[in-house]
């Protein structure tokens, strides 16, 4: 599994990477997309400003993920991401290569996913006792010196 989550790593965050940074460097090479659908939905989004944000959200998921930072957060950011991207490919730009990268998309997401799986045990509590102090208690504080030094 090692092998494979590292490679996945690389890919998609190769592929996050170049993708944001061609909409900055190359903008005038930027997909519209090949059915009406899709070019409106492109342009409907570079028009309202959306896509800078979401492909700067790329180029900093991107270099996390080549990095290996911040994995569970930046797999928790690009999940949303992955959803448009996998709606864009299965319902407004149909084809044999936008069924790959849906699927690639897919199980990148999932095998980026798997090992820190145990990470977001405690996001699926139903119930709980809210901390509204200003420590977190409970939890190792990586602001706290003697905490870090004990782990």
């Amino acid at each position: 599994m090692r092998i494979v989550y590292g490679t996945c790593r690389i890919a998609f965050g190769g592929w996050y990477l170049f993708s944001g940074l061609w909409h900055f460097l190359w903008p005038w090479l930027q997909p519209m997309g090949s059915t009406p659908e899709a070019i409106a939905f492109t342009r409907a989004m570079l028009a309202s400003g959306l896509f800078d944000w979401v492909k700067a959200i790329e180029v900093v998921t991107g270099l996390l993920i080549l990095a290996n930072r911040a994995m569970p957060l930046t797999v928790i950011a690009i999940t949303p991401l992955n959803a448009v991207i996998v709606f864009w490919n299965l319902v407004l730009d149909q084809g044999l290569i936008d069924y790959a990268f849906a699927a690639f998309t897919v199980v990148a997401n999932a095998v980026l996913a798997w090992p820190w799986r145990m990470s977001y045990l405690p996001l699926l509590v139903w119930t709980g006792r809210p901390d509204y102090g200003l420590r977190p208690t409970g939890a190792i504080s990586p602001l706290d010196p003697d905490q870090c030094s004990r782990t």
